[in-house]
């Protein structure tokens, strides 16, 4: 196992360098940048030159390449441009909000979708099944700010029960447990948005393995025996179809950090997508480059984690 992960984590070196080349040439030739954008129209055309000097922006491709990947090898992804602050800086100030975010609509989800999968597979083309299928592909298709808006509307101008945006009441100086309640009201919105497609994606996950695994033959000889369909369902099916959902949670490592761009944007929530969505009207272009990086190492350490996942799982599979 450990010369697997240093082998996949050697591997990892190229492909974050390629990933770095793409990155920074889509930004870098993207037209215009933070001082057109934001700064042009005020300043004369000298002082918009002497900006672009100051920031290497008149310096060609390869050298602004070259010393944004050596900076980035020491932990410096920049500096944002809309907050005057270094990337990293503003990358951990806002990223942990959008992790506690993920991290209950992602719980919110398996506690829903497994159970209703489960009994979806074992009561196939039952009134429950069609009912869960509909549900499921309705929070699969149905897009995130419409249903934003529309809890908005229901819970929060209609109903007066939930706070409609933000993570903290303003001007509330709550301490202790009072402060805790408050970000606790204002997530649930956000994370009900976020669970509702999730629920239906991995429902459909949890569903189609089970269905796999109860027509396998070791499943009809434990009925043959005379155990009790609660027995060959939770203690014999489950743990194998859970294996390909157990991969699948390694591949959220991404989403847990990445944020949520529409709905952070919907619900005006202070985490990294919405930020990252924020940088990329403003053309802040260092903050994305530097979002886009650290997202990249996210989505390859969630692809290693799931394969060392499944192998702990599944006995059959060997890591070479």
């Amino acid at each position: 196992m450990r010369q697997y992960i240093t082998r996949r984590v050697l591997q990892m070196i190229p492909i974050l360098l390629g990933l770095s080349i793409i990155i920074f040439g889509l930004f870098a030739l993207a037209p215009g940048d933070f001082i057109d954008a934001n700064l042009s129209k005020n300043l004369s055309a000298e002082k918009v030159a002497e900006l672009k000097a100051l920031y290497g922006f008149d310096q060609p491709l390869h050298i602004r390449y070259f010393r944004w990947a050596g900076d980035a090898l020491r932990g410096n992804l920049g500096d944002s441009l809309q907050f005057s602050k270094p990337v990293t800086s503003v990358i951990n100030d806002y990223v942990w909000n959008s992790f506690i975010l993920s991290a209950f609509s992602y719980l919110l989800s398996i506690i829903l979708a497994v159970p209703i999968g489960i009994i979806s597979a074992t009561k196939q083309y039952s009134k429950f099944d069609m009912g869960a299928t509909v549900v499921a592909l309705i929070g699969i298709s149905m897009p995130a700010f419409f249903l934003g808006l529309l809890m908005i509307k229901i819970f929060a101008i209609d109903l007066h029960i939930l706070p409609v945006s933000g993570m903290r009441t303003a001007g509330l100086n709550a301490t202790g447990f009072a402060a805790m309640a408050d970000v606790g009201k204002h997530l649930i919105l956000p994370t009900l948005v976020l669970a509702f497609s999730g629920v239906g994606s991995l429902m459909r996950y949890t569903r189609t393995s089970m269905l796999e695994v109860i027509k396998q033959d070791y499943i009809r000889t434990a009925r043959a025996k005379g155990l009790s369909e609660k027995t060959v369902i939770y203690r014999h099916a489950l743990r194998n179809a859970l294996i390909p959902i157990v991969t699948i949670l390694g591949l959220m490592l991404p989403g847990l950090f990445g944020g949520a761009m529409i709905t952070e944007q919907i619900f005006a929530f202070p985490g990294i997508g919405k930020i990252a969505l924020g940088a990329l009207s403003k053309r802040d272009y260092p903050l994305m480059m530097g979002f886009n990086m650290f997202m990249a190492v996210l989505v390859l350490l969630g692809n290693l984690l799931s394969d060392i996942l499944y192998a702990a799982v599944d006995p059959r599979v060997r890591l070479k």
